[in-house]
């Protein structure tokens, strides 16, 4: 038997990361304005909801001995304190994006890193009004990449001079952005180079980032630190004391980045998980081992008991995490990367994949001054590096509370549609026009694997998707991998109309898939073998990016805006007769090769 048999057959056995196989993050009741917790919330009920997976102090992971995967040196967890990204406010910034060091734990070595604004890694927090043009002069500032020897010059866009001399472009990710300025990944600048962005503000309150989002190393870019948060603020959720809706603000106000990594015996970053693949290859997706939390390894945060709000994003290159606290705790999911939901989601769980954010309120107040409690994770690690020995990165940070009282008001019970509240977020469109969509692995499983596709395209193909504006249109994203991949839409924010299993062996024998290049994408809808799941309470609202599992058709309904809508074009150019925004895998590794396409927006 030789090694591709091996592997596809452990493919095979491996479970797929679907929401039916994780702990249910059921909706808890919210009782009104009370903060009390269910007794379901206790230790005991959370022993067995969720089971341990790792030992939360001594050796920083269980231990894995696998030869088919590189290992970080142990370091000890929640040993260093959780930094506070810088905030920035305004309608004009600059960001110069630079090389530098950053030392992610306090038993690490400093490591070569790239940051935005100042900031050693990743960048400081933005914050920006609804409906006020923001500007914002992006400089590349860059050296020598902080993986050069990591460069793949076989993908597309991709050079021998984006070792020394690598491009960027800043992209804001859920902004409605008129073209030219939206970053496309081939409009990318070299150091030495700038770059004026406008923001037009036409959207309300939400948590966006900012990201790198150069054509052929995106995944290299953001990775070594190219990456923050961006928030949106409006006349209702202002991020002041005393604002409408009732919130925590201020030092109660958190972003957390949540990201993966994994590092040398040095302590250096590195982007490669396995010795199979050669360096400077592209591998498909390295799993990282250990957690990060605003550019720091397992850090610990000081909260005072009371409400804290945190605008959760996942920036991490590769995995989706389900969280929970070790207690069992429930908290209270208040949006999700479009704003605010219309009321608060009171559970246990949440589960979220690569781009996507959560906008959360955690209460600390039962917790005796001193006492800690962790931010776990239990998804199961995607299915090559199962392959490989790869095992469940068990948690994300520590917070311990202190005897001091923080924000003690109660939990709103309504977000939208009160006095003093935005309106009600809208019933879900009727589409007009269905659109059948395919995520693939076009060839059988290897390491690595040749590629990534979205219907069987390379991402220069010009037969893409054409909605028209002013249009709403049903996708259905048909994954045929045995693996999660989010994906986003950039302009447009939509809703999740819910998910259905397929069976793709009898799907692919129907409609064997091509080789790639030509266009595949045929209808799943005999093929479903179970009934339409709704999406989870919290997904809700508006979304950017959307988490399609393994062998599974997610439907989402999609508004395409006219340019009388936006007070600009969609489709004009971006800049060198370029025209078309980007729908993709936020899977850095993929969308680097090549599951990334065009979309235009055509006038009615």
């Amino acid at each position: 038997m030789n090694r591709r048999t091996i592997l596809r057959t452990a493919a095979a056995a491996v479970p797929l990361a679907g929401a039916s196989q994780l702990p249910t993050a059921a909706a808890v009741p919210l009782a009104g304005a009370s903060r009390q917790p269910t007794a379901a919330a206790g230790p005991s009920a959370a022993a067995s909801r969720f089971p341990t997976a790792a030992p939360l102090t001594g050796a920083s992971r269980p231990p894995n001995l696998s030869p088919l995967i590189f290992h970080s040196p142990p370091v000890r967890p929640f040993a260093d304190a959780m930094p506070r990204l810088p905030l920035r406010t305004g309608d004009s910034f600059t960001l110069d994006a630079a090389a530098g060091t950053h030392r992610f734990h306090s038993e690490l070595d400093p490591s070569p890193a790239f940051g935005y604004g100042g900031v050693d890694y990743l960048g400081p927090v933005l914050e920006a009004q609804s409906g006020t043009e923001t500007t914002l002069t992006y400089r590349n500032r860059l050296a020598r990449h902080v993986f050069a020897k990591d460069v793949d010059t076989t993908l597309d866009g991709a050079s021998e001079a984006d070792r020394t001399s690598p491009r960027s472009v800043l992209h804001l990710h859920g902004g409605v952005t008129q073209p030219r300025y939206d970053g496309h990944p081939d409009l990318t600048i070299r150091p030495g180079e700038d770059f004026v962005h406008r923001f037009g503000g036409n959207q309300e309150a939400a948590a966006l980032w900012y990201h790198d989002h150069a054509m052929g190393i995106t995944r290299l870019n953001v990775y070594a630190g190219l990456a923050s948060t961006y928030l949106v603020r409006d006349r209702w959720d202002t991020g002041r004391p005393g604002n409408p809706l009732g919130l925590p603000s201020g030092e109660y106000e958190i972003p957390l980045v949540l990201q993966e990594k994994i590092f040398t015996a040095d302590g250096a970053q590195s982007v490669r998980s396995t010795p199979i693949v050669p360096r400077g290859s592209w591998e498909g997706g390295a799993v990282g081992d250990t957690g990060l939390v605003n550019g720091v390894v397992w850090p610990e945060l000081e909260v005072a008991r009371g409400l804290y709000r945190f605008r959760l994003l996942n920036a991490a290159s590769y995995s989706v995490a389900n969280l929970f606290f070790s207690n069992g705790m429930r908290f209270w999911v208040i949006g999700t990367d479009g704003g605010l939901l219309d009321a608060p989601v009171a559970t246990t769980s949440v589960r979220v994949a690569p781009a996507e954010r959560v906008d959360l309120l955690v209460d600390f107040d039962l917790l005796r001054p001193g006492e800690t409690v962790v931010l776990r994770n239990n998804e199961p690690v995607p299915g090559q590096a199962a392959i490989l020995g790869e095992v469940t990165m068990p948690y994300f940070c520590r917070f311990r509370a202190t005897a001091a009282r923080g924000f003690s008001d109660a939990v709103p019970s309504t977000l939208r549609g009160g006095i003093g509240q935005p309106p009600r977020l809208p019933p879900i469109g009727k589409p007009r026009r269905v659109r059948n969509l395919t995520i693939s692995q076009p060839v059988e499983p290897r390491l690595p694997p040749a590629m990534m596709s979205l219907n069987n395209l390379m991402f220069a193909s010009e037969d893409i998707e054409l909605p028209r504006q002013g249009t709403t249109e049903l996708w259905n994203l048909i994954d045929v991998t045995p693996d999660p991949h989010p994906i986003h839409l950039h302009l447009v924010n939509f809703r999740v109309l819910g998910r259905q299993p397929i069976d793709t062996g009898a799907y692919t024998r129907r409609y064997p898939q091509p080789e790639v290049g030509k266009k595949w994408n045929p209808p799943a809808d005999e093929f479903v073998t179970g009934p339409l799941t709704p999406p989870e309470a919290w997904e809700a609202g508006w979304k950017d990016t959307v988490r399609t599992d393994g062998n599974t058709v997610t439907r989402i309904v999609v508004r395409f805006p006219s340019a009388g809508e936006l007070g600009f074009d969609p489709d004009e150019s971006f800049g060198e007769d370029l025209r078309g925004y980007v729908w993709h895998c936020h899977l850095l590794d993929h969308e680097d090769h090549d599951m990334m396409l065009r979309y235009r927006t055509v006038n009615a």
